[in-house]
Formats: C-alpha cells, sequence, structure tokens
C-alpha cells in the first residue's frame, strides 16, 4: 500500500521532481525477525545477488520509479538513517526534507505536503525589488 501511493505521489510530481526508491537491508528476513504482516518472505541477504532478487519486488511495486540498491555493507542506510523505511528530499545536495523513520514516521502526506508548497513557490511570479 505504502509503495503504491509512493507511486502515486511520484507520478503527481513528475515535473518538479526526480523520484528514486533505495532497496535496503530487509527489515524483517523470513529467516529472522519475522512479522506477522510481511507480504513476502525474504530471507537474510547473503549478497548483493540476494539483494538484488529481493529488490525486483519493489520493482514490481513501482515499476515507473527507478531503483538503487544499497551496498552490503548498508552504506546508504547507514548514511540517512534509512533502516527501515525513510522518505527525504533531497535538493542540491541538501537535505531539504527528512522523514521519521519506518513504519510509523513514514507520511507521504508530510511529503505530498512538502511538494505543494514547493510547487507553489515554484508557480509563483518572483518580487523583484528595485532600488532608487
Amino acid at each position: 500500500a505504502r509503495l503504491r501511493s509512493f507511486q502515486r505521489l511520484a507520478a503527481h510530481f513528475v515535473d518538479i521532481a526526480d523520484f528514486l526508491l533505495v532497496y535496503i537491508e530487509e527489515a524483517h528476513p523470513s529467516d529472522g525477525w519475522v512479522s506477522s504482516d510481511a507480504a513476502y518472505k525474504i530471507p537474510k541477504h547473503q549478497c548483493l545477488q540476494d539483494r538484488l532478487r529481493a529488490a525486483q519486488l519493489m520493482r514490481e511495486g513501482a515499476p515507473d520509479c527507478p531503483l538503487a540498491v544499497d551496498t552490503m555493507d548498508n552504506a546508504s542506510s547507514a548514511a540517512y538513517g534509512a533502516y527501515f523505511e525513510r522518505l527525504y528530499i533531497i535538493q542540491e545536495e541538501k537535505v531539504m526534507y527528512q522523514g521519521g523513520r519506518g513504519p510509523e514516521g513514514y507520511k507521504i502526506s508530510e511529503l505530498r505536503s512538502w511538494l505543494d508548497q514547493y510547487k507553489t513557490r515554484l508557480q509563483s511570479p518572483s518580487t523583484v525589488v528595485i532600488q532608487v
């Protein structure tokens, strides 16, 4: 459900933003801390090929979004504090929005609000100040 909401958001704001999904370490591997509501049975990744195969399930949920896969040392997850899931807006190499950690802090509505405000600013005529 969250992935579909993300894909709808990406489609809505395609004119002002590029979207990227980053598949990180599996939060609830089937051979580890299993979640009772897990949609898939994915074992802990032993190698990058395992992670790439698991990432294809994410691709199926959002086929129109580019997908990257974190390294086996979880560099992206560590750098962004993304474990389990997290939403970010990065503009000119600066974090402009950092959502809370998922699943509780994963709020598409906050991301949509930020993007709506940004789009409004882009569409507003600039004010020019002339000193005399």
